[in-house]
């Protein structure tokens, strides 16, 4: 996949099979679209070209936003999902002036050179998000491209969105997120150092420090997850909360304990995969209570591993 972040160099190509929109989290119904962009890409041997946004409009508009992918990681599903050109425009408070017509044509026609165009039944565009496939299609003869529309995606009756899927993260409930996903959620993050006070309870644990403050941290409590490290992949045990035991402060936390496991990482980049939802966080009696209940949690987190095992679920390193 070639990555164009200078939208006036894009390659004149033969037949370019667009589509455009933010694609955060590139879950199951980005990626009905994004098959829909192959097929017919194959069908008139033409290239599919996917342009989206950044920042993100919410962060440039400075409207509240967690995001399921940062750049890199949206590029990276991008990737995997078979797409042949993704066109990067930076997103500014200027550009979002822009109107539907002007997006239309210095977008679609003179820069990309757009022969067809596939968006979703809920994509807008151009000034006050005025842009839409309705829109579109009362001007086709002005055109020298067509549209398709790509109708709701459904799992359950319940329409597939980003919003769902944040939501889903945020309340605990990690098996509609990953429905929805098509995929685990993961985020990546630095290994620093911390107090050490897990290691004193026989659960030394990895701080991760995720620096982008925009990615979406799921909701605080026990996690079973994959630990990505390099080549290799772990399973353990993740926290994520304030740590009321412990100390007074409302400063998050990102812990991880990995199984089996005791090299030095600090400074290392760590990627952390959800399996399943453990438990919620909780203000435990002391030291001694916690220490325990960790012991619950590592036992049921085991558990979980070896059922998944058993039913031929179990991600391999």
């Amino acid at each position: 996949m070639q990555i164009h972040h200078h939208i006036d160099r894009f390659p004149t190509l033969q037949h370019a099979i667009v589509t455009s929109g933010t694609f955060d989290g590139v879950h199951i119904g980005h990626q009905q679209i994004l098959q829909r962009l192959k097929q017919l890409a194959r069908q008139h041997q033409g290239e599919t070209v996917v342009i989206t946004f950044w920042p993100h409009p919410r962060i440039v508009l400075e409207q509240p936003v967690q995001l399921l992918s940062t750049l890199e990681e949206k590029a990276d599903l991008l990737k995997q999902n078979g797409v042949d050109h993704l066109v990067v425009i930076p997103f500014t408070k200027e550009f979002a002036q822009m109107s539907p017509e002007d997006f239309v044509q210095k977008i679609y026609i003179e820069a990309i050179g757009t022969k067809k165009l596939v968006i979703g039944y809920d994509h807008h565009f151009g000034k006050n998000r005025a842009g839409n496939f309705d829109y579109l299609h009362e001007r086709l003869g002005q055109y020298p491209f067509t549209i398709e529309e790509i109708s709701r995606q459904d799992i359950d009756n319940i329409g597939v969105s980003s919003t769902k899927i944040r939501t889903s993260l945020l309340t605990g409930e990690i098996t509609t997120a990953h429905q929805y996903l098509g995929r685990a959620y993961s985020f990546t993050g630095e290994v620093v150092h911390g107090n050490k006070i897990g290691r004193t309870l026989g659960f030394p644990t990895a701080n991760i420090h995720v620096k982008e403050h925009y990615k979406l941290i799921p909701a605080e409590g026990i996690y079973a997850v994959y630990i990505q490290l390099a080549t290799h992949t772990y399973q353990g045990m993740l926290y994520i909360g304030t740590r009321p035991t412990i100390e007074n402060t409302l400063q998050q936390r990102i812990e991880v304990n990995i199984f089996d496991f005791e090299e030095d990482i600090y400074g290392k980049t760590a990627t952390i995969v959800l399996f399943d939802y453990i438990r919620g966080d909780l203000k435990l009696d002391g030291l001694d209570a916690l220490k325990k209940q960790l012991q619950e949690d590592r036992a049921a987190t085991r558990a979980l591993f070896a059922s998944a095992k058993r039913d031929g679920l179990l991600k391999t390193s």
